[in-house]
């Protein structure tokens, strides 16, 4: 065997749902009013009409900061998937990065929603994305592209995304449970 011929073997993918994304997904709105609310919503991470109610009416406010509108485009995205409304997540996050191209934190839940949609190269690419814009916590996006690369059969790439994220954050359990399936075992000869 020739050095560095491995093989990574993952063992199949049961019933993961990235639905629970973390608050820390979410993006501060500064100051008071309607936006700021919405993110206080999105913070405290569970689905409800009113936290839509609100994001939708910090939306439609005239002063609202073109960053804030952004920021709050994620946040009614967040409440959408608590909601399990994964296409109007979808919608909010991609009129996020329509006003804001270099807002990392709407990438990385795009791909979030993405997977669940069952639209994993269009994941991976959204996470690889949020990766190149440094949001806040890529271990959420190496989590998820993970996710969505092995969803693809690529248990290399998954492998990796799976070890960087518990190497950014150590500790959390879903990337630590993902690794546990998984061998490494030599390349066959031939």
């Amino acid at each position: 065997m020739r050095k560095g011929q491995l093989w990574v073997v993952g063992a199949a993918l049961a019933g993961v749902t990235l639905v629970s994304v973390p608050a820390e997904a979410s993006v501060k709105v500064i100051g008071s009013g309607f936006g700021r609310q919405c993110y206080e919503y999105a913070r405290a991470g569970h689905a409800s009409d009113s936290g839509v109610e609100t994001c939708n009416k910090a939306l439609e406010e005239r002063t609202l900061a073109p960053e804030d509108r952004a920021a709050t485009f994620v946040n009614r995205g967040i409440l959408h998937m608590y909601a399990k409304q994964l296409q109007l997540a979808l919608e909010s996050y991609e009129s996020a990065i329509r006003l804001n191209p270099s807002l990392a934190e709407a990438y990385v839940n795009k791909g979030v929603a993405l997977v669940n949609l069952g639209r994993d190269t269009e994941a991976v690419a959204a996470a690889s994305q949020a990766l190149e814009l440094k949001p806040e916590r890529p271990e959420i996006a190496y989590y998820t592209r993970g996710v969505a690369y092995e969803l693809l059969g690529n248990m290399r790439a998954a492998y990796s995304d799976y070890r960087q994220a518990v190497a950014l954050k150590p500790g959390w359990q879903e990337p630590l449970t993902q690794l546990q399936r998984f061998s490494v075992v030599p390349k066959a000869r031939g």
